[in-house]
């Protein structure tokens, strides 16, 4: 079940790094945001 709860993060984190490949300023912002949000959905519990 842990797997599961970490599965959108995930999604967000991949498809961040993928749009990161086309270099268009949107991309890259919407690319950022998806990595944010993908590292603290899967370690933002952690850090405490």
């Amino acid at each position: 079940m842990h797997i599961l709860t970490n599965a959108g993060p995930l999604v967000s984190l991949i498809a961040g790094i993928l749009i990161l490949v086309v270099p268009r300023l949107l991309n890259y912002i919407v690319a950022i945001y998806l990595i944010v949000i993908g590292l603290l959905g899967l370690f933002g519990g952690h850090l405490r």
